[in-house]
């Protein structure tokens, strides 16, 4: 977090114009801050943990493509970053190109990895004999359309079009019209927001042992406390074939009794944690313990276990 003195610096996956960007406009509305356009999610990462900003915004979940396997393996293995907050954007794409180009003459478009696959139904039936390129961004992907001859048009949204002179050929072209990414807010590796009511906590935890049931001796730490999972995935490890991490989101805050109990119980567990943070929900939906499962109920139990000690 900032002073009143300082300016915060936000680190976002640029350059202008990506659907990240349209994220740090929530989080900054007023553009108070200094935006930071960087190239990777390595690198936004990096900025906060070096103190080069104060935050970044990057994504972490999208609702076609699952989890952002880049920034999921990221924060498995860079410390000194913590989630503050998360925003959601709704996502729609354009096929855009330079001004005169025509359907019948794209052959060779680009986009994101992540992107690609959301418009795949409506490739297929309007450009069956594309070429598909790779671009770090969608922005970057407008970029190339509008400045590489060998690149005829480029997936991306809205956005982009108040950066680059591009026409639209086509709107609207994902799959699927509810399409939404899920993006994180990280700041230092220190403190957490107060809880809300609504809140969401993030981790990453690894097996002990490779054998039957050790997964579910994992999940049981949540159940058994009444606690909803919003998310769980798995990443390769990478150190060996068929060893895995879990990357998980749970409803309620590390302050709550019941996630304290269950955080502590994972940690007993599984030989590596990463604890991502505890921060409100998008939603601002609250999270309703089950019964016997309050701040109360815990209080109540650890007093009658003191008084059996006396």
């Amino acid at each position: 977090m900032t002073d009143s003195t300082t300016q915060a610096v936000y680190s976002y996956l640029g350059p202008a114009g990506t659907f990240t960007e349209d994220a740090l406009r929530q989080v900054d509305p007023e553009h108070l801050g200094r935006w930071q356009p960087v190239t990777s999610v390595v690198q936004a990462i990096d900025d906060v943990a070096t103190g080069r900003s104060t935050h970044a915004v990057i994504p972490i979940e999208n609702s076609i493509e699952g989890g952002v396997s880049a920034t999921l393996d990221a924060l498995a293995t860079m410390p000194g970053v913590r989630i503050l907050g998360e925003r959601l954007v709704p996502i729609t794409f354009h096929l855009l190109a330079r001004p005169g180009t025509t359907l019948s003459e794209v052959r060779h478009l680009t986009t994101h990895p992540m992107s690609y696959p959301q418009c795949r139904t409506w490739l297929a039936g309007h450009l069956p004999e594309h070429d598909f390129l790779p671009a770090p961004s969608n922005a970057a992907a407008a970029a190339s359309a509008l400045h590489d001859q060998n690149i005829d048009a480029a997936i991306a949204g809205e956005r982009v079009l108040d950066h680059y002179d591009l026409e639209v050929l086509a709107r609207d072209i994902g799959d699927n019209r509810n399409a939404v990414t899920r993006f994180v807010l990280l700041g230092p590796d220190r403190g957490l927001p107060a809880p809300t009511g609504a809140d969401k906590t993030s981790l990453i935890a690894e097996l002990p042992v490779d054998e039957a049931g050790a997964l579910l001796r994992l999940l049981e730490q949540f159940s058994t406390r009444g606690i909803n999972m919003t998310r769980i995935e798995s990443r390769p490890i990478g150190d060996e074939l068929g060893r895995y991490r879990f990357n998980i989101d749970l409803e309620g805050h590390a302050l709550d009794a019941r996630v304290a109990e269950a955080l502590r119980g994972v940690h007993r567990f599984s030989p590596n944690v990463v604890f991502l943070g505890s921060y409100p929900r998008a939603t601002r939906e609250a999270c309703e313990p089950m019964p016997h499962q309050t701040n109360d109920d815990y209080k109540d139990a650890a007093q009658w276990y003191e008084a059996l000690l006396q």
